[in-house]
């Protein structure tokens, strides 16, 4: 499938988001510069996967018109081309579904096209799928009933093992033991096996990304880490013990730590990671440390998965003002994570 012969560069789908929100402006802008980076030929082979007339909306926006070319399978595709190859699903028309507003329409054909490219990454097409943001409720309101994207994948994907949303900023890997549920939820899935399973995943994937040895910082439950168990006693009887064991093995791993400094001490660059007890323990920092930069991965499965951090921004859209940076992040830490898959092929 390759359209090169022995050309390993990774195959990365890239799709629109939701289109009632930023995602056609800032997948032009960050292809705008892709290609402007003169470094085309030299980078992963990116293919737009989505509807022609959300990538027309996306040019109107962004103010930019980006050489593209259609296609209806790869084996034909000119990878080193200028013009972006396009496969065009012809399935979504944003004059039907509207702008700056939860659209379950919308949802149901946005999920219906990343449900096509993970059929793709399954059948060996693609190595990476990195997608513009989308929006939870207008998935959800389209009857792909998933409390969020990863577990959508997951799966799509029949994946049954453990696997976690994380989110990386200027190279610091936050990572959490829960995460799409309520905090009363949470604090019941906080065991020795799922801060265990979070540990090793956040080093397995850093080691991936080419950290050698991640220096890894878990984070407390309790305020003041439980003040020696005045405020509770998880850090003493479960947090702890845990960490330590898993130490043993070899991971480098420390706490746990108050949740209120352990991010102060990794942004000095004291660590190399965090991992949060639950959602908001680590989203609320790396958010205000870097909102427009910080890309989401979904860790653990087989296919890799990187989309910005941030949401669709519904207060901007069509003003032409959205910054690309995060999504211009997730296409370059999708090609280091596929990299080391192309070159075990």
């Amino acid at each position: 499938m390759d359209g090169v012969l022995g050309d390993a560069r990774p195959r990365i789908g890239l799709l629109f988001g939701d289109c009632t929100g930023i995602g056609p402006e800032i997948t032009v802008k960050a292809l705008h510069a892709h290609l402007a980076s003169g470094r085309h030929g030299e980078g992963p082979r990116l293919l737009l996967i989505g509807d022609a007339r959300v990538l027309e909306l996306g040019m109107r926006d962004a103010g930019i018109t980006m050489p593209h070319q259609r296609v209806s399978g790869l084996d034909a595709i000119d990878w080193d081309a200028e013009a972006v190859p396009l496969l065009d699903l012809g399935n979504i028309d944003p004059a039907e579904v509207g702008r700056g507003a939860v659209s379950a329409l919308s949802g149901k054909l946005t999920g219906d096209t990343l449900a096509h490219a993970v059929g793709l990454a399954k059948a060996g097409v693609l190595d990476a799928i990195t997608f513009a943001p989308l929006n939870k409720a207008a998935l959800h309101a389209g009857g792909w009933r998933f409390p969020d994207e990863h577990k959508m994948f997951a799966h799509l994907l029949g994946h049954k093992s453990y696997f976690s949303e994380m989110n990386v900023l200027d190279g610091q890997w936050m990572s959490r033991v829960t995460s799409h549920v309520s905090l009363r939820e949470a604090l019941d899935q906080i065991t020795e096996t799922s801060i265990t399973d979070a540990i090793l995943l956040v080093d397995r994937m850093m080691r991936r990304a080419g950290t050698a040895k991640p220096r890894i910082a878990i984070a407390a439950l309790n305020p003041h880490a439980g003040e020696n168990g005045l405020f509770g006693r998880e850090e003493i009887d479960l947090i702890r013990p845990t960490v330590e064991k898993v130490a043993a093995t070899g991971v480098d791993c420390r706490g746990p730590f108050p949740a209120d400094t352990v991010y102060i001490k990794a942004f000095a660059g004291e660590f190399d990671s965090v991992v949060a007890m639950y959602h908001d323990q680590g989203q609320i920092a790396t958010k205000l440390k870097g909102f427009n930069r910080g890309v989401t991965v979904t860790a653990g499965l087989d296919t890799v998965f990187t989309t910005p951090a941030h949401g669709t921004a519904f207060d901007i859209v069509g003003q032409g003002v959205a910054s690309p940076s995060a999504l211009e992040n997730a296409l370059a830490l999708a090609a280091k994570l596929a990299a080391p898959r192309m070159a075990a092929v």
